[in-house]
């Protein structure tokens, strides 16, 4: 949201907390519902259905969050160090079959996958290449299966950016939507001004219901793509960390 669109909603919500302080002076004795999520929501349709579309843009992004949850800290679980010192055993005793097997049962992660192919190359090319060979067809086979898979553990992450700025603006254009209402209320010669009250507070409602509602779409999906985004720098950390680690070692067990 850049700077114009904060000074938007700064006089919108003066305007319509103005308006609707007068209104409740002029009916002090009138009932009113309490503030809460099912009244914002209420009165952000006062004027249209951008409270439902605010909605249905949130769903989108709460569907999309429990898919790469799923993805990140479950079908991308494991323990990186704890393999690692694994592979890292049977590598140094000569077991190299040992070592495949427990890989390729983890190849369902990006990184099983990753040492399944380096180890895949250096168990066909210990035997036949020369040390400098050896060493650049393992690296090169960790390099391409890194290009194959990293890429995907943060990809598609900033559409939570996308879907919280939708929201926003889905709330802005409530927002004017209302305000355009209220204004054209007052401006009626044929309305009545007990309906020019009721049509007034009914736009002012839809302005900043559209308003609230769009910001708490909105910062619950930016939160959202934080923590997903530093979970999935955290796993590309590890696999940098990792195969650096296993490239090393195998080059230190191929001169011994």
């Amino acid at each position: 949201m850049n700077a114009k669109h904060i000074v938007l909603v700064i006089l919108t919500l003066v305007i319509g907390l103005g308006a609707l302080a007068a209104q409740e002076a002029q009916a002090a004795e009138v009932k009113t519902d309490p503030v809460n999520l099912a009244t914002i929501f209420r009165d952000s349709n006062q004027q249209g259905f951008f409270g439902y579309l605010i909605l249905l843009v949130f769903i989108v992004g709460i569907v999309y969050a429990v898919i790469r949850y799923i993805q990140l800290f479950h079908k991308e679980r494991i323990n990186a160090q704890n393999l690692y010192k694994s592979l890292k055993g049977y590598i140094k005793n000569d077991q190299i079959e040992e070592a495949i097997k427990i890989t390729e049962k983890m190849k369902g992660t990006t990184l099983g996958f990753i040492f399944f192919s380096g180890l895949s190359v250096y168990k066909d090319v210990r035997r036949t290449a020369a040390k400098e060979d050896m060493s650049a067809q393992v690296q090169n086979a960790l390099d391409e299966a890194v290009l194959q898979k990293v890429y995907k553990i943060d990809a598609g992450l900033f559409w939570f950016d996308t879907l919280a700025q939708v929201c926003t603006y889905l709330g802005l254009l409530g927002t004017i939507w209302g305000l355009l209402a209220a204004f054209n209320a007052l401006s009626r010669p044929d309305v009545l001004d007990s309906q020019k009250n009721i049509m007034l507070s009914a736009g002012i409602k839809t302005a900043i219901g559209t308003t609230a509602l769009g910001l708490m779409a909105a910062i619950p999906l930016t939160l959202i793509k934080g923590w997903l985004m530093g979970k999935a720098q955290k796993l590309i950390n590890e696999i940098d960390e990792y195969s650096v680690k296993l490239i090393n070692h195998i080059n230190i067990s191929a001169k011994g």
